[in-house]
C-alpha cells in the first residue's frame, strides 16, 4: 500500500516562507513522477510543481520564481520550498505520485494514482 504523508504547513504572513515535506512508503521516489497540487476552498485542484522520473521539473506559472520542488531519494522525501508567499497561495497542499510518464500532463489532468491527506497553508 503506497502512503504519502505531508507535513510543514502552517500560517504565515505575506512574504514569508514555508517548506513542505512529503514522505513516501514503500516505493522509491526516483522511479515515479512526483509533485504537488493544491486546492483552495471552493476551487478546483491546481497543479503546483512536478518532477518526472527522468528529473524534468515543471512549475505552474503562479509558482515560478517563488517555489522550488526537490527530492531526497535517500530519505524518500519530496519537498516544496515556498518563498514570497501571497494570500492567494492559501490552500490545502497535497503531494502526489504516479507511475505514468509525462508528469506535468499527469498532474494537470488529475491522472495520478496516489496522493496524501494534505497539509494546510494559510497566508495572511
Amino acid at each position: 500500500q503506497v502512503q504519502l504523508v505531508e507535513s510543514g504547513g502552517g500560517s504565515v504572513q505575506a512574504g514569508g516562507s514555508l517548506r513542505l515535506s512529503c514522505v513516501a512508503s514503500p516505493f522509491a521516489y526516483e522511479s515515479y513522477c512526483v509533485g504537488w497540487f493544491r486546492q483552495a476552498p471552493g476551487k478546483g485542484r491546481e497543479g503546483v510543481a512536478a518532477i518526472d522520473a527522468d528529473g524534468a521539473i515543471n512549475y505552474a506559472d503562479s509558482a515560478k520564481g517563488r517555489f522550488t520542488i526537490s527530492e531526497d531519494n535517500a530519505k524518500n522525501t519530496l519537498y516544496l520550498q515556498m518563498n514570497s508567499l501571497k494570500p492567494e497561495d492559501t490552500a490545502m497542499y497535497y503531494c502526489l505520485a504516479s507511475r505514468r510518464a509525462g508528469c506535468w500532463a499527469v498532474l494537470r489532468t488529475y491522472g495520478y494514482e496516489y496522493w496524501g491527506h494534505g497539509t494546510q497553508v494559510t497566508v495572511s
